[in-house]
């Protein structure tokens, strides 16, 4: 299960890698904000753009944030010792609305005091991981970690539970692409996109891998069964129910920061997509403060929604499912791009080229093989709203 764990996150890491390379190459060739909105309109169609345009609105982006802000309240009730009560607007479902509603209000009203907040939470986030990844590395604490393949350990890899469990990890890594949506606010997007997606994304994997490390180190396995506040729990059986309750605490802290990076990226795609349909042109507006408040709240209010009708388990599978299709889709279109890119142009090309995008293919088609199968209500459910989507671009379509 150890051994499983790190290759399900090291797994998670390669493939958000290489996908953000691919889209590197992307984002440099046609430099505009709107992420795989822009690149599947001009790749195939604008139909298929518009399904993961709206696919990003209804699905990839508000249940994220509704997602990171449950498990802000689940490690802040756990922290500060309070019961997360029963039934509709219990005391964790308010907190988290209430978060979503905070960081909205902050990104439509104040863009560079919101801007300067994610920064720092950002960098705080960082740190705080690293001093952790340390901390556990340099404990006493050793639940006697064993790396040695067994025969047992790769019929696991190749389980279905293992393949359903990547939706999980996909959420964590789901902000590895977040550049590319907001590509047109970018200077020197030729130069920045590539250092922000590659780099981004190697940073976070690393962090990961680390941290996931030291909680296996740390927390008996069955201690984290079915738990979210994992960081609550490192603390705990790190220096007590005291730090436990500290790092809880910290780690709540740290979640604004992806909550609020779903918040600022997500409006985005809906603001692009308003520009190309006049149907849609309401979502495009920009307030005074230079900012598509309508959108983010629009988004705010979205992300309740599923805070109130969802669980955090279907939250994870329905975007892992839906995240995985569009950025398949994407990887893919990158290579039928490549084809009508001049030899000489100027842009970034992922290598060795075409082996790192098959790896990927063959990696997000495996989980969504077995996501359709062991988990078909959630992954039906996104094949679903995509359709929507198309039904929506068919009346659009007709309004430009």
């Amino acid at each position: 299960c150890i051994r499983d764990s790190l290759t399900l996150w090291l797994l998670g890491g390669v493939s958000s890698l290489i996908g953000a390379m691919a889209y590197a190459e992307l984002g440099t060739a046609m430099p505009r904000s709107g992420g795989e909105y822009h690149f599947l309109s001009k790749i195939y169609h604008p139909a298929l753009g518009f399904v993961s345009g709206w696919i990003s609105f209804v699905v990839g982006l508000a249940a994220p944030s509704a997602a990171a802000a449950t498990a802000l309240s689940a490690y802040l009730m756990a922290a500060l010792a309070i019961s997360p009560g029963e039934g509709l607007f219990n005391t964790a479902q308010l907190t988290s609305i209430l978060v979503i509603l905070l960081l909205s209000m902050l990104h439509a009203r104040y863009k560079r005091a919101g801007a300067s907040f994610q920064n720092i939470m950002t960098s705080l986030k960082i740190l705080v991981l690293l001093l952790f990844i340390f901390a556990g590395i340099l404990s006493r604490t050793d639940n006697s970690l064993d790396f040695s393949p067994t025969t047992a350990s790769l019929k696991e890899i190749v389980s279905p539970a293992f393949a359903v469990a990547i939706f999980f990890v996909s959420f964590a890594y789901s902000g590895w692409n977040a550049a590319a949506y907001i590509i047109g606010e970018m200077k020197n997007p030729g130069r920045n996109i590539p250092i922000s997606l590659i780099l981004g994304t190697l940073l976070v994997t690393s962090l990961y891998i680390g941290i996931t490390y030291v909680f296996l180190k740390v927390i008996p396995m069955g201690t984290m069964a079915g738990k979210i506040e994992i960081g609550f729990l490192f603390g705990r059986e790190l220096l007590g129910i005291d730090a436990g309750r500290v790092m809880g605490l910290l780690f709540s802290l740290l979640l604004f920061s992806t909550v609020s990076s779903l918040i600022i990226t997500g409006p985005r795609v809906t603001q692009v997509m308003g520009e190309d349909y006049p149907g849609l042109r309401w979502f495009s507006h920009t307030s005074v403060f230079d900012t598509p408040a309508r959108a983010i709240y629009i988004q705010a209010g979205i992300a309740i929604v599923y805070l109130t009708t969802s669980t955090f388990e279907q939250m994870i599978t329905s975007i892992g499912f839906t995240l995985n299709l569009m950025t398949l889709l994407t990887v893919v279109g990158m290579m039928l791009f490549r084809k009508h890119l001049p030899a000489g142009a100027s842009v970034y090309r992922i290598r060795p080229y075409p082996l790192l995008p098959i790896i990927f293919i063959l990696i997000n088609t495996w989980v969504l093989i077995y996501g359709l199968v062991y988990r078909p209500f959630e992954s039906f459910g996104g094949i679903i709203t995509a359709v929507v989507g198309l039904l929506v671009w068919y009346w659009m379509k007709d309004k430009n």
